[in-house]
């Protein structure tokens, strides 16, 4: 990311309204644009030099040459090293890398195996990812590493097994309501490994606190940024951290709701067509197109639903931070993903 290179200057963090839905939709959706994986070597050299150039104060504004270099950056560089991150490990290639496997976990009529194979590949790509993404100034020890998935795997296989085993033994229900329910299987099975691993990965924020900062004026932080190097962390607070965690757990199940949940659906609607129904052998691909689709255009839209930079009232959280807020009595701090 950006943040990876030489120069004191700050560039902004998104052309878009980041405290409005919208915005973070459209952020979202550069944050997820597979097309930044093209951007040749030169290209994000280029790229590199027009951002250092920005930050070292030789360019004076925010361009729309320098914003697409700020996405090239921001998408393809791990923020601590400022070395790539490993292709199909970036957020840009998260659709890519995701279809393949989203796609076998909801194959029609899958047994017992194959629901165990794919969740487990499903789980082990989760832990690529988030491992290639991590904060690498305070790396996450293996054994809690390992710990978080092998409970995620177990987890996510017990519910996909377990469900899959009780839905058939519904009684009053008609095999259509079963068709569907089946269908769902994979979707609670993901989000709910998804919701667990979000607290097993960050307990420890849970229990020492994260830390909160003053609401303040783009004035006061340019102020404090000249004078003082930055604005400062109020302290620690626990009832911030939970939340921060609740609402990233709550926000895993919002991303893997629209990709997981709206294709199978769709899928059981198409398949009572005759076109369809003649016509088995397209079931595959027409399976890996709507799980494409419901990628590209909704998952944005899921993944703005909470602002990464949560502002709360300072008597929410505990005593110490009461009296000390910045604007309208608010506090600050970084939610996470």
């Amino acid at each position: 990311m950006s943040a990876s290179l030489p120069g004191n200057r700050d560039l902004p963090g998104s052309q878009y309204d980041l405290t409005t839905y919208w915005g973070r939709v459209k952020q979202s959706a550069e944050i997820a644009d597979p097309r930044t994986l093209f951007v040749s070597s030169a290209g994000l050299e280029h790229a590199k030099s027009l951002v250092s150039a920005y930050k070292q104060g030789q360019v004076k504004s925010m361009t729309p040459e320098l914003w697409q270099a700020k996405k090239v950056v921001d998408s393809t560089l791990h923020p601590d090293t400022g070395e790539p991150v490993l292709l199909p490990f970036r957020m840009s290639c998260f659709v890519i890398s995701n279809l393949v496997v989203t796609a076998g976990m909801l194959t029609p009529n899958l047994q017992t195996t194959g629901t165990l194979l794919w969740q487990i590949t499903n789980q082990s790509l989760n832990v690529a990812i988030n491992s290639a993404n991590a904060n690498k100034s305070t790396p996450l020890p293996p054994s809690t590493l390992l710990q978080s998935y092998l409970l995620a795997v177990s987890a996510s296989c017990s519910v996909a097994l377990g469900l899959n085993a009780l839905v058939p033994r519904l009684k009053n229900i008609s095999p259509g309501t079963k068709t569907v329910l089946t269908r769902l299987v994979p979707f609670a099975a993901v989000a709910s490994a998804g919701a667990l691993n979000v607290f097993l990965m960050r307990g420890e924020e849970i229990r020492r606190g994260i830390d909160v900062f003053p609401s303040l004026s783009a004035e006061e932080k340019e102020r404090r940024e000249r004078e003082e190097g930055g604005v400062r962390s109020l302290g620690k607070s626990k009832k911030a951290a939970t939340l921060a965690v609740g609402e990233t757990a709550l926000s895993r199940v919002l991303n893997s709701t629209p990709v997981m949940a709206l294709p199978p659906l769709i899928l059981v609607r198409l398949q009572k067509m005759d076109w369809l129904r003649t016509r088995p052998r397209l079931t595959l691909p027409v399976n890996l197109g709507l799980i494409l689709t419901t990628s590209v255009f909704a998952l944005p839209l899921a993944l703005a639903a909470f602002p990464q930079r949560q502002a709360v009232q300072a008597r929410s959280l505990e005593e110490e931070f009461w009296e000390r807020g910045g604007v309208d009595g608010l506090v600050e701090f970084n939610r996470g993903i």
